[in-house]
């Protein structure tokens, strides 16, 4: 019994030391790729939004949308290289916060919803008339983290702050 609780605790310990360098480098790596994934689409792609240009929140509903495709495309690309690396990644995960919140309200929110059995439909991967914002939701989700703590011991913020001796929350 004692042998259990010591590999628990030295287990627990193990996880405990490599989830500054493991975890925030995998949810990096994950939105990352995303988000560039979503920029080069843009990037290859047409501009789709003056379709939607009258559901953008405001102020970018005033925006031409050339303008919008031009910082979307670029927010992406760029922040989702910048999250990788973990290189400006408060700034770049906070950027891309706001453009998940201007995306979701012009596309993935419900049109038209009377009752919150009717908006919980649309939280789904395909849209079928109800909104399909499971997706930015999760972005959003897995974006916090790297507000809050930072790029993690494996990223270049990290190396930087110490190469220059600037104080940073510890993340062990």
């Amino acid at each position: 019994m004692q042998t259990a609780i010591q590999m628990s605790n030295n287990m627990i310990k193990l996880l405990n030391a490599s989830a500054p360098w493991v975890a925030f480098l995998l949810l990096r790596l994950l939105i990352g790729w995303e988000f560039l994934e979503a920029g080069l689409e843009k990037y290859n792609g047409e501009n789709w939004f003056e379709h939607v240009k009258d559901d953008f929140p405001f102020p970018f509903n005033s925006i031409p949308t050339s303008v919008s495709w031009f910082m979307a495309t670029w927010f992406e690309l760029i922040g989702g290289i910048a999250l990788i690396i973990g290189l400006g990644t408060r700034f770049f995960s906070i950027s891309l916060i706001i453009l998940t919140i201007v995306a979701t309200a012009a596309i993935h929110w419900p049109a038209d919803w009377q009752s919150l059995s009717e908006l919980v439909q649309g939280y789904a991967i395909t849209n079928k008339g109800q909104g399909n914002f499971k997706l930015p939701l999760i972005f959003l989700t897995m974006l916090l983290p790297l507000v809050f703590m930072g790029s993690g011991k494996l990223g270049l913020d990290h190396l930087f702050s110490r190469k220059f001796n600037k104080p940073q929350q510890d993340l062990s």
